[in-house]
């Protein structure tokens, strides 16, 4: 299968699931019984069901039609994010109103799971994200200022690095010359931990998040680390007593078949390698300094506030299915 045809058979897959959750909007209000909040305004979920699955089939159609007119892969992602945010707010939509279940029948993977499948990175050519929701959205936790810097500058720097020292290191296999490959390595090792952290830490936030969580990763939580609070104690501590600049970690260990907390130190140090971060905490000084100065522990306080755990239950859920032998 060329990747135009994988491409074209993902969107009609977010097609198909669309058309499932305007139907299933469209059964609400016959089913009250399974409501425990009848204030959904379905007609508004419907119509943005309907708007992503328009957007979804004119591009289905472009594809097929000539390769000439082919998606861009920032069309493509933008699409992605756009399905990836309106299945968060379903599930969270569902969770309030007592309404999972709901959800059983009509779920299609709206994820990016499948298209990422299909889909390799160029050499060098890594690009910057979109965040699933507006600069201003985690106010008043994390300010406009930081997250606009922190995304548009800081990770956006991590990007070029890490194209850059794949382009090098690209350079060097077709010329035979290495003697700069441990500067580039070093380059990839710094920049694609930092892109990556990112990429995964944007995800872990929301401006709906916060409290406890629910799910199999409560259950894991509660399994590995005896409540949420000995989580929540342990992992702030991890992120408050991070040597300098570095990250505070949940992981899922694929040899231990179990969660763990770490620290890494700058992105990539300090820390183990075979594991699958889940939840990330970014303790640079450029996420909480203009903001919290020097205060770590009170951004880490309120970032609490805006842990999206629906993200971390949609990584451990994936992230569970790697098991190595245990050793």
């Amino acid at each position: 299968m060329t990747m135009q045809l994988a491409e074209a058979d993902w969107l009609e897959g977010l097609i198909e699931w669309t058309v499932q959750c305007d139907r299933m909007m469209d059964s609400l209000e016959s089913r009250s019984d399974k409501l425990s909040d009848t204030t959904i305004d379905t007609g508004a979920w419907q119509l943005r069901f309907r708007e992503l699955g328009e957007m979804a089939e004119a591009y289905r159609e472009r594809l097929l039609q000539d390769e000439e007119t082919a998606i861009t892969a920032d069309e493509m992602e933008l699409l992605n994010e756009k399905a990836h945010q309106l299945r968060s707010e379903l599930v969270q939509l569902m969770a309030e109103n007592g309404s999972e279940e709901l959800l059983e029948d009509n779920e299609r993977n709206a994820d990016d799971e499948e298209r990422k499948s299909t889909t390799t990175v160029p050499i060098g050519g890594h690009t910057l994200p979109p965040l699933p929701y507006d600069y201003n959205a985690l106010e008043p936790h994390i300010s406009e200022e930081i997250m606009r810097l922190h995304h548009a500058k800081h990770h956006q720097s991590y990007v070029d690095g890490l194209n850059k020292a794949e382009k090098e290191m690209q350079k060097a296999r077709e010329t035979g010359d290495f003697s700069l490959i441990r500067h580039w390595e070093g380059e990839a090792a710094f920049n694609g931990a930092g892109h990556y952290l990112h990429t995964i830490f944007w995800e872990n936030m929301s401006p709906n998040g916060g409290g406890k969580p629910g799910g199999e990763i409560a259950k894991e939580i509660q399994r590995t680390f005896g409540n949420f609070n000995q989580f929540k104690a342990h992992f702030s501590k991890a992120a408050e007593n991070v040597q300098g600049v570095g990250w505070a970690l949940l992981v899922w260990s694929p040899r231990s078949h179990r969660t763990e907390i770490l620290q890494a130190e700058k992105h990539q140090n300090l820390s183990q390698q075979d594991v699958i971060p889940l939840l990330v905490l970014d303790v640079w000084e450029h996420a909480y300094y203009l903001q919290y100065y020097n205060n770590r522990k009170d951004y880490i306080k309120a970032w609490w506030n805006i842990v999206c755990w629906d993200s971390v239950n949609r990584r451990f859920n994936e992230a569970r299915k790697v098991k190595w032998q245990p050793y």
